[in-house]
């Protein structure tokens, strides 16, 4: 939160990192522009657009008009691109360099999936359009569904779900629905989660009723088959499993967990946010798995975060595909249709889960990327993401501590043992990272590992960069097993436009909303938090 200019210090205050060590008139800093809030740019008056003035309508406010101004900054729209092109510069993004989050498969987006997504006929389409003006976009994602069901060795998928959460939701609905066809809905009141499962994994099976009981790890970082078939009982509904697991790890006895599962009368569910490891190697459906959510954005690179568009579509195996949620799209000779809550289909399907059929142009995106690689190329895309994570584990092996011993898949995981009694932590290690450039990766996730590092360099990243990140990472854990830069790494990040926060303050005491004259003077601690 950036405060009046102050020409002694720059505009920062003395906030902005390196501003005290060699401030400039500004506060900026080369290209890198010291930027205030938006509203503190406002002027009343100004604006960047000319209206005229609206017709004199009656009032039907009925006494509600406002009586002030809105409050929002009056700028010019070269203010307004400048600002947000700035704001866009102090972001790190999968087009700027490695980004090794684990657990989020963080993967270059192919520009021709943005090509495809925005053609006229695609990018324009509308969803209370009528059926007949469609016809391309529904025979666009039933190939994008036959792809899913291909891939995974599935007879299903439901399509609408908006996201992995969604998916879970989904999935989980329909193992419900199932339980209660055959009434038995309300003994089996058990989920069986593994404690390294996805946060989303117990709550979702909390929305629905379920309780969750947790599965331990064994010393291998997988699923201890001994408590879990221990576990299992009458009452169980399902397991909700992740393969290859948040450790990185495949389950290397799926095969007889499925078996122990299904002979108890229980469900699998497969958490498919790590698909991406293994398409076009093993088939979800040849493991025994009853249904599994995909993340387009993680798998098929449709865009990832920022609160936009997803796409979690769920596959079902044949005990649970007639619960699948409307609408259905169903193909009557040469024409598509769409079956909507009410239509005749085989089986007793959900209600509607979602406004429409699911999000369009996450489904253009992926089937853009799944046909712009074919078969053979997913198979060598999973192949090189796996490659590259135990490239980067055994090249930084002898450095850092692997949480576990052997190959990984997708993602190398990383204990903080080698920072034992070197006064750094992993949150300081993390902050170093920025400086060197990087995003920093998943930290102290899973939190069956202490002090986690989870990296994820997918298959996106050539070799070269791989090896600067590699050397950047053996730099950083040689200098904290120094034992004498402790200081430094809790001083990190010194060259990011904000140094760090006081993340305790920041979380116990956010600052939310700007208010004129109602922010921290200098000095202060909750200024800084906000910074």
């Amino acid at each position: 939160m950036v405060q009046s200019l102050d020409r002694s210090q720059g505009r920062s205050g003395g906030i902005a990192a390196g501003a005290s060590a060699s401030p400039t008139f500004t506060g900026n800093r080369a290209l890198q522009i010291e930027e205030p809030l938006i509203f503190e740019m406002g002027q009343p008056g100004r604006c960047g657009v000319d209206l005229p003035e609206p017709p004199k309508v009656k009032d039907r406010l009925n006494g509600l008009r406002r009586n002030g101004e809105i409050g929002l900054p009056g700028l010019s729209e070269p203010q307004v691109v400048q600002h947000y092109t700035r704001l866009s510069q102090k972001n790190y993004a999968i087009d700027m360099g490695v980004y090794p989050l684990g657990s989020c498969t963080m993967k270059h987006n192919p520009r021709i999936n943005e090509k495809v997504a925005r053609l006229a006929g695609i990018g324009d389409l509308h969803p209370l359009q009528p059926v007949s003006t469609v016809q391309g976009a529904f025979e666009l994602i039933d190939s994008l569904a036959h792809w899913l069901k291909t891939l995974t060795g599935m007879p299903a998928v439901a399509m609408s779900p908006a996201a992995g959460a969604h998916g879970e939701m989904c999935g989980m609905m329909a193992i419900a629905a199932a339980l209660e066809a055959k009434g038995e809905r309300t003994k089996r009141r058990i989920v069986l989660a593994p404690e390294s499962a996805h946060g989303t994994n117990p709550a979702t099976a909390a929305a629905l009723g379920f309780t969750v009981k947790p599965i331990p790890a064994n010393a291998k970082g997988r699923v201890d088959l001994a408590a879990l078939k221990s576990a299992l009982g009458p009452e169980v509904a399902a397991i909700m499993l992740t393969n290859p697991n948040t450790c990185g790890l495949f389950e290397n006895e799926i095969v007889e967990i499925s078996k122990a599962v299904h002979d108890a009368g229980a469900y699998f569910y497969c958490d498919g946010a790590n698909f991406n490891a293994i398409v076009g190697r093993v088939r979800p459906g040849d493991l025994g798995v009853d249904c599994m959510h995909i993340n387009l954005h993680k798998t098929f690179s449709t865009p990832h975060g920022g609160g936009g568009p997803g796409a979690g579509p769920v596959v079902l195996s044949a005990a649970l595909a007639p619960y699948a949620p409307y609408p259905w799209i169903v193909r009557q000779g040469d024409i598509w249709t769409v079956a909507e809550d009410g239509a005749k289909v085989d089986g007793a399907p959900l209600g509607r889960l979602k406004a429409f059929h699911g999000q369009m142009g996450m489904f253009t995106r992926a089937l853009a990327y799944i046909m712009s690689h074919g078969a053979d190329g997913l198979k060598q895309a999973a192949e090189d993401a796996v490659l590259s994570a135990n490239y980067v584990m055994a090249s930084l092996q002898d450095v850092m501590t692997p949480a576990f011993e052997g190959p990984c898949m997708h993602e190398a995981l990383f204990d903080d043992g080698f920072l034992k009694d070197t006064g750094v932590s992993t949150l300081d290690f993390a902050k170093a990272m920025i400086d060197e450039g990087y995003h920093p990766m998943t930290m102290y996730f899973p939190l069956v590992v202490h002090g986690a590092m989870l990296v994820e360099p997918t298959e996106s990243q050539a070799k070269e960069d791989l090896d600067l990140f590699i050397a950047a990472m053996r730099s950083l854990a040689e200098r904290a097993k120094s034992g004498t830069a402790a200081e430094a790494f809790k001083a990190a990040p010194r060259f990011s436009p904000r140094r760090r926060l006081d993340e305790t303050l920041a979380a116990r005491k956010p600052i939310l909303r700007w208010r004129p004259g109602n922010n921290p003077p200098e000095g202060d601690p909750m200024r800084q938090a906000a910074e």
